[in-house]
């Protein structure tokens, strides 16, 4: 590749140190035709931060030298190479920097060692990469000022790197929280095509997975121009950073809230009224801003008296044209001193020539008074060994060492773009992100104090899909990320109480989803509560057959039954008063127990007065002492003996499995139906069954009596109201089965009221009738029938 490359800068000493900076940021390739020795690369386009870098490091060394207690009678000399920014021109540096001006190809001199003790440098990771792998096998310490690459951290491929930065794990998990934290779900992302840009993104994509947060894309500037995500994570190097702003310029895409990296965030030569109206509003994380006591004077005069001796020579002298033009594009800088406060990397630089000087401090024995011992050959690799093992702290507080990946502990300054009311643009803090606190320390915003995109005080909102409100949940849709959902309802019996929840809780067995199905409330509890009951009639009819009974309709009908029939029935329509209400246990024994005895003696006077009639019949013949057989004693000894047997189920019944209150969720999901369990189902058919078998006998009876020739023949309504009875009965099993929770309840009670007044109704009504309005037909002759027809 021609001559050897020499440095742009450099001072000899009894160290040397090397650096690789970016001074210049053009690189202009000379012809490769091979037909004629290539002439030298060629550099322009000052870049005037590493420039700075150049110089505080510069300022370094010489405040070292000039030190009494480090490297005390040591002089640190230093080769500063320009990389243009280029991948050529840093192989050539690096050549330049391992072989020195001495080790020509007609040199047979070279002893394999290399005259540099380390390197600092490269300001760019990719750079860095190459700079490592090359000088790795040497094992020459490479200490590196912003080189924050993750791929980095690894020492089996780089054992020999350090640098005064963080790794961009840290970096990248930190827009991670910065995303989380402002409620951004739905990010778009872009970052530069290399080991800076791939490696750092791919850290933030797997922290933003992680923290529930989604990456619209990763592309290139039509994409964003297309995207609705309002929110862009740009994880770029310095230099293409510059590209981004102009195409968003020339495309004019503006009102994107730009969350920027360390390496472009705080540059003041992208802060322009051009680049503000597409990045204004923009949030990033910036190294921390520190003043480097004594830096400011010395970059205004002895930098440029040490480091540029030639710029006191006059420009048309022979020397000057030798020596000076190679960076003459320098000297217009001599006077533009108005950058000087921006520090952000100047730290780093001035950390990592420290940070050398105390590992060759340690090498080479020296102590304050005696200084150091001269002579000592120092190899590579014990720079290397002893840097890991430093640990100081500089002038202006921070205390400098290196972790197990060769890297500083992760401390950044949350910044924002602002512009100030005279026009003028600045980086404001507005928080800070600092791996040295505890966890929960770490991460500080105040938002309060942040302009967003577009120079808008309300922070922008950038989701997929708008928050599941309580009562619904999440349901990814489907081929898309995770952020784009649909939000569910809440099946019945299921809630959700939270905002944005992935799934829906089942209510506790007595609890059902209100409305809204972000609450679980106790089931509606459902009983039987109506009071619709006929005793008041019944009673009417007793007080009636009390007050006529002297009365021959009365006599004739058996009064002492009907008083006890009457009885029965009332206690039939106040036995349905124990379906009603809440169910206890007594009540749950009562209602079936009652209702069974009640109508079992009903039943019962109605077979005994069907008995009498059949009796009465048969003791109209001379020759007939039937009723001598079933006169008051033994009617009162049957009711009785028919009773006392359902008495007897009964109480079998509820000896062996009564019935208990009983808590019924299967049939309705949102209620609890309170009902009674039957306990022992062959007990209640049981006792069911009895009342049937009675009053099919007494419909028999009845039926047989129907055509005696009385002209009141009470048969004829008994068999019409067995008729109801058994009707309404059967017609009550197939009901009673299929009716649900209180329903059950409802369809017994109406049975009972049904074929209770069904009894009333037909067996008493026309005797009411004649007391009431036909007291004319009330008479013995009338009732024995001796009363002649009458024709119309």
């Amino acid at each position: 590749m021609g001559d050897p490359n020499y440095p742009l800068i450099s001072k000899n000493g009894d160290i040397t140190i090397g650096a690789l900076f970016p001074i210049h940021s053009t690189e202009t390739l000379p012809s490769f035709e091979f037909t004629n020795k290539p002439q030298p690369l060629s550099c322009s386009s000052v870049n005037l931060r590493d420039f700075r870098l150049v110089q505080i490091m510069i300022f370094a060394i010489e405040e070292i030298n000039r030190s009494e207690n480090l490297l005390p009678n040591v002089s640190i000399g230093y080769r500063i190479y320009d990389t243009c920014g280029s991948r050529l021109s840093t192989m050539s540096a690096i050549m330049g920097l391992m072989n020195g001006q001495e080790c020509g190809a007609r040199d047979r001199t070279c002893n394999g060692q290399s005259p540099i003790h380390a390197i600092i440098g490269d300001s760019e990771s990719s750079a860095t990469v190459v700079l490592s792998r090359t000088t790795g096998p040497f094992k020459i310490p490479v200490i590196s000022h912003s080189a924050s690459c993750e791929c980095l951290s690894n020492r089996k491929d780089y054992p020999s790197f350090f640098r005064t930065t963080a790794s961009d794990y840290h970096q990248s998990r930190a827009l991670a929280y910065i995303v989380k934290h402002l409620g951004w779900t739905w990010v778009g992302a872009v970052n530069s095509d290399n080991d800076y840009g791939n490696y750092g993104m791919a850290i933030f994509l797997k922290m933003a997975q992680e923290e529930g947060i989604c990456v619209e894309y990763s592309k290139i500037v039509h994409t964003i121009k297309k995207s609705t995500a309002k929110v862009v994570v740009a994880f770029v190097s310095f230099l293409e950073m510059g590209l981004l702003i102009d195409q968003l310029s020339i495309q004019n895409i503006t009102g994107l809230q730009m969350i920027g990296v360390k390496s472009w965030i705080t540059s003041e030569n992208y802060i322009t009224s051009n680049s503000f109206r597409v990045l204004g509003g923009s949030l990033g994380f910036a190294l921390r801003k520190i003043n480097i006591e004594g830096f400011s004077d010395y970059v205004r005069k002895p930098f440029w008296d040490t480091a540029f001796p030639c710029s006191q020579t006059e420009g048309n002298s022979p020397q000057y044209a030798l020596s000076c033009r190679r960076y003459e594009n320098l000297l217009v800088l001599k006077n533009d001193n108005e950058d000087v406060a921006e520090y952000r990397y100047a730290s780093n630089v001035y950390n990592a020539v420290y940070a050398v000087a105390h590992s060759l401090h340690s090498l080479l024995k020296c102590k304050e008074q005696e200084g150091c011992e001269k002579g000592l050959t120092i190899k590579a690799q014990q720079v290397v060994d002893a840097l890991k093992k430093v640990n100081f702290t500089v002038k202006f507080g921070d205390n400098v060492w290196f972790d197990t990946t060769g890297a500083t502990v992760a401390q950044y300054e949350v910044v924002n773009w602002q512009q100030d009311s005279d026009g003028s643009f600045q980086f404001k803090p507005v928080g800070y992100y600092d791996t040295s606190l505890p966890p929960h320390q770490r991460f500080v915003l105040n938002t309060a104090n942040i302009i967003w995109a577009g120079g808008k005080l309300e922070k922008p909102r950038s989701v997929c899909s708008e928050s599941c409100p309580p009562g619904t949940r999440k349901a990814v849709q489907k081929g898309r990320p995770v952020c784009c959902y649909d939000c569910i309802p809440c099946a019945e019996g299921e809630i959700s109480n939270e905002t944005d929840s992935i799934n829906c809780k089942q209510c506790p067995e007595e609890h059902w989803s209100n409305a809204e199905k972000n609450e679980c409330v106790l089931k509606t509890v459902e009983f039987l509560s109506f009071t619709d009951v006929m005793v008041g009639l019944t009673a009417l009819v007793a007080i009636l057959f009390y007050s006529k009974k002297d009365t021959p309709i009365v006599k004739a009908n058996n009064s002492e039954l009907s008083f006890l029939l009457l009885f029965s029935l009332t206690l039939c329509f106040l036995c349905s008063l124990t379906f009603i209400g809440q169910p206890t246990e007594w009540s749950c024994i009562l209602r079936h127990t009652a209702f069974g005895i009640t109508f079992v003696l009903c039943i019962s006077c109605v077979l005994g007065k069907t008995i009498v009639v059949l009796m009465a019949f048969k003791a109209r013949l001379p020759e007939s002492n039937v009723m001598k057989l079933f006169g008051p004693s033994q009617q009162r000894l049957s009711v009785l003996a028919f009773t006392i047997i359902q008495v007897l189920i009964c109480v079998l019944w509820l000896t062996i499995s009564p019935p208990v209150p009983y808590k019924n969720m299967k049939y309705y999901k949102e209620k609890i139906i309170l009902e009674c369990s039957l306990g022992s189902a062959i007990g209640f058919w049981a006792v069911l069954g009895y009342i049937g078998l009675l009053a099919i006998l007494c419909f028999i009876l009845a039926f047989l009596a129907r055509t005696l020739p009385d002209n009141f023949n009470e048969a004829k309504f008994i068999t019409f109201s067995m008729v109801i009875f058994c009707t309404v009965w059967i017609t009550f099993i197939p009901a009673y089965v299929s009716s649900p929770g209180k329903f059950t309840v409802a369809v017994e009670i109406f049975a009972i009221l049904a074929s209770s007044f069904g009894l009333l109704f037909c067996i008493f009504t026309t005797k009411c009738y004649i007391i009431l309005y036909k007291p004319e037909q009330n008479t013995k002759q009338h009732v024995m029938g001796k009363i002649p027809p009458k024709f119309y």
